[in-house]
């Protein structure tokens, strides 16, 4: 027990420890820093400053009353930058619809390819500079998305194709069986002034040749391009193709006392010609050493537009002029030859073309080239390698598109490709339209699921927009009975069909 001595000494001492609370409270309530403490968010007294005030020694942080707008100002968030939604200049989004178009554009080249027996294949969009770096002045050396990696290596994003296709040829060292005949559908990358069809980036279709020296292989190619054009309903009045050979300035270059070491770097040159004037690359011309009189006559050479009046020029023993008639003649087996025409001003601009050359072009000339490609054969010898004979042609997506959509036969994509739509009337019944969309989804339909709880009037909307053939209801009385019900869109019909059934229906819509 407790004595009554120290029972009387612990009320003295907590009568005096609450005296100096209350004191000490009421200072602190009368100061300054309770009063900012005391507003609420809003900036307005609350009910604490209702207490009663007296002294209390106070900071000068406290005795500035603007302490607090001072610091909520200097700590209040950064405006941030706002988002540039544009991809960068010169390539594309491909929102839902743009890529249906490409697939669609894809398949379509895919199914020639396969006919006539070519198989696909792919190599990294990132290669080794060096591998386009050769010194013939061609435009894509400037042109190159190229950059030093981590590692200190030089790299680049590819500006075509056939150079990976010599790199992995020659990675197998002799190993692929020939002929090869393979396909691709790479994305490109060149950074180029911009025009209708021509983007930094691009899609393009390349078909390739190798291990075939005769002119067989250029014919069986413009076949496939040709048959191509007619798939996507064009015709030889849409489009042509200009065809010449390298030969033809080769032989007149040698003619002109021209050494044969700078027969590519003129057909670059000369390429040229159909975009600035001849005063532009006067200069380039006569570092090559061909003086004005050779290129009047070379240029002279280039405005035959026959291979009869190139045979007058050149003579009838011309390999030039047997090659060019050659092809000529299979054009006529295979039933092209209103797609073909003879243009000996035609000589691409790559310096790797030994021979053929052609390029497929609008008719009406308001686009420019649609696709190009020649043989080059000694593409595999300016990388270390054994010479081998191959052709090839790369036939970019976005001329085509342009030129289909100026014919009025580029097919539309605005269908999704969803055949149903299937929703339950209740939260309840959301198990058994699961059901059902599973039942259409294994039978082969391509099937939407509303997911959410909306109106029958937003889901038809949501059909219609999708462009569906159907909308399947999962309803209380249906389902009860067994059945759902199927609107046909298209007529507007409505009917019940067994739960059962659902399988044999969908196998019977995909018949249609």
């Amino acid at each position: 027990m407790v004595s009554t001595s120290t029972q009387h000494n612990l009320v003295m001492m907590l009568a005096m420890f609450t005296a100096i609370s209350t004191k000490s409270c009421k200072a602190f309530t009368g100061s300054a820093s309770h009063q900012a403490l005391v507003k609420n968010r809003f900036g307005r007294p609350s009910s604490m400053s209702l207490l009663s005030t007296g002294g209390g020694r106070v900071s000068s942080a406290v005795q500035d009353k603007e302490m607090l707008d001072k610091t909520s100002k200097s700590s209040g968030k950064t405006k941030r930058e706002r988002l540039d939604t544009n991809p960068p200049k010169g390539t594309r989004d491909f929102f839902p619809e743009d890529l249906r178009m490409r697939n669609w554009l894809f398949t379509e080249w895919r199914e020639v390819a396969a006919t006539f027996g070519f198989s696909e294949y792919d190599s990294p969009v990132l290669e080794n500079e060096s591998l386009y770096t050769r010194k013939a002045g061609e435009e894509v050396t400037q042109q190159l998305y190229s950059f030093e990696d981590k590692g200190g290596r030089r790299v680049s994003l590819r500006p075509e194709m056939t150079p990976s296709l010599a790199r992995m040829v020659m990675s197998k060292k002799g190993g692929l069986p020939m002929p090869l005949k393979w396909f691709s559908l790479p994305q490109c990358w060149r950074y180029e002034r911009m025009t209708r069809g021509r983007r930094r980036e691009h899609y393009q279709w390349n078909m390739d040749v190798w291990g075939i020296p005769g002119i067989e292989a250029e014919a069986e190619l413009l076949s496939a391009m040709v048959t191509f054009f007619e798939n996507v309903g064009l015709n030889s009045g849409d489009v042509g193709i200009k065809v010449n050979s390298r030969l033809v300035i080769g032989e007149v270059l040698s003619s002109l006392g021209i050494p044969e070491e700078k027969f590519a770097a003129t057909c670059v040159l000369v390429d040229k010609l159909e975009k600035v004037p001849i005063d532009a690359i006067q200069g380039d011309l006569e570092e090559l050493g061909l003086d004005q009189a050779v290129v009047e006559q070379l240029l002279t050479v280039l405005t035959n537009n026959s291979v009869e009046a190139i045979s007058e020029v050149l003579g009838p023993d011309s390999a030039a002029v047997k090659e060019l008639e050659q092809l000529m003649t299979l054009a006529e087996s295979y039933g092209i030859a209103d797609w073909i025409l003879f243009d000996a001003s035609v000589v691409r601009g790559l310096a790797y073309y030994t021979g053929i050359v052609f390029e497929a072009f609008d008719r009406k000339g308001e686009l420019r080239a649609i696709a190009g490609g020649g043989r080059y054969d000694k593409l595999l010898e300016t990388f270390g390698g054994e010479p081998t004979p191959a052709v090839g042609f790369g036939f970019g997506d976005a001329v085509i598109v342009e030129l289909l959509k100026e014919r009025h036969v580029l097919p539309t994509f605005e269908s999704s490709g969803v055949e149903t739509v299937v929703f339950a009337l209740n939260e309840d019944l959301y198990g058994a339209a699961i059901q059902t969309a599973s039942t259409l989804r294994k039978a082969g339909l391509k099937v939407d699921l509303i997911m959410e709880d909306k109106r029958p009037k937003w889901v038809f909307k949501y059909a219609d927009r999708l462009k569906a053939n159907h909308v399947v209801l999962v309803a209380p009385d249906e389902w009860s009975n067994g059945e759902v019900s199927i609107k046909d869109l298209a007529r507007g019909e409505q009917v019940s069909i067994e739960v059962s059934a659902l399988a044999d229906w969908a196998s019977s819509e995909m018949t249609k």
